[in-house]
């Protein structure tokens, strides 16, 4: 039976991307798009001003949007709400959907950190989904907040597992090249992005130091715990490329090996924790490593495993850290966003939470 699901913040960049991913779901049935108030009552191909790359899903054209209204949610039996709210908004209003026995998947940046609100990226720490059940109990309410990581953290966190699992990890440095599209529709004036980067990103180095030491911890039955081993450093830009974030990381390895053992490691990696799920958004290889020169770049790889796969290359040794150096990319709003939370809300259907 599929699950009827809505999104909210329907016509952003992100939420056309969870309308995509939707509309033709062999698990989901798309019932209900909210927006804001200004384009309530309309028609949602007449209110969203689609960017992607393909066209409106047939399915979604004629689908009216609705004011954001919890009370419709529940009358409309949703069992799964995807949110793409800014973060003060969804701080008010996703609790409310839970205590009214709804499974929440969002993108917005708050409750990330909470020790009970598991914080996902399915291939690398599938099993803190069972922070539910702890959030239940602490909270008394029936539904579950589950939350998609920043773009960047995600992107970064899916290469960093292998080595994680392998070799160990301690320092990590990350300066990041982000794409326009993880600014919203409207975030960068073309003024101040043309022949120009813009080396600040308001909140973005600290999401990334946070949320990849969340997401590498473990899940102990109570609570989250971060990663103790792991100090992580990051700096990040916006360039002016439309999707697809860039990332030079740089990883100090606890274990001394080979340039060829990591690509292997990373070019094997399939992850054990959703391995043979069947989950319909995962991609069959999670990292695809190119051993070009000039690979990856936004424009040819950003689409690997329909946005789903992230890719490295120039993988190398550094000699500061002891350990490995390479360049990693992935679609910021497939993989860092919207493609996400729908293998997360596949991963719930399929470990019984919705």
């Amino acid at each position: 039976m599929k699950r009827r699901v809505a999104v909210l913040g329907a016509t952003g960049i992100v939420g056309q991307r969870f309308v995509q991913f939707l509309a033709d779901h062999p698990w989901f049935e798309l019932e209900l798009v909210m927006a804001s108030e200004r384009s309530a009552g309309k028609i949602y191909a007449q209110a969203v001003t689609w960017v992607l790359e393909k066209p409106i899903p047939k399915k979604a054209y004629e689908l009216k949007l609705y004011p954001i209204d919890i009370d419709l949610v529940a009358k409309e039996k949703i069992d799964i709400v995807f949110t793409a709210l800014p973060a003060d908004v969804a701080k008010e209003l996703e609790p409310q959907l839970a205590k009214k026995g709804i499974i929440v998947v969002s993108n917005a940046s708050s409750m990330r950190l909470e020790s009970d609100v598991p914080l996902l990226n399915p291939e690398v720490n599938a099993d803190h989904v069972d922070a539910i059940e702890v959030q239940r109990r602490n909270r008394g309410w029936s539904g579950a907040i589950v939350k998609v990581p920043n773009c960047t953290t995600a992107i970064a966190t899916l290469s960093l597992k292998p080595l994680v699992d392998v070799f160990g990890v301690g320092k990590v440095i990350v300066s990041t090249m982000q794409a326009l599209s993880g600014a919203g529709l409207t975030g960068v004036p073309s003024m101040f992005i043309l022949d120009n980067l813009i080396p600040y990103i308001e909140g973005e180095e600290e999401k990334v130091e946070n949320e990849s030491r969340k997401i590498l911890g473990i899940f102990n039955g109570n609570n989250i715990e971060f990663n103790k081993e792991i100090s992580v450093t990051a700096s990040c830009h916006r360039v002016m490329v439309l999707e697809g974030h860039t990332e030079a990381i740089f990883a100090e390895l606890k274990s001394k090996t080979s340039m060829d053992e990591i690509i292997k490691v990373m070019e094997e990696f399939k992850s054990n924790k959703i391995k043979n799920m069947g989950l319909p958004t995962a991609p069959e290889k999670p990292i695809v490593v190119r051993r070009e020169i000039d690979r990856p770049q936004p424009r040819l790889d950003r689409l690997e495993g329909n946005g789903m796969s992230i890719v490295v290359g120039r993988v190398r040794e550094d000699k500061t850290l002891n350990g490995v150096k390479y360049v990693v990319l992935g679609h910021n709003t497939i993989r860092g966003a919207a493609g996400t939370g729908v293998l997360i809300a596949e991963l719930l259907v399929k470990k019984g939470y919705a």
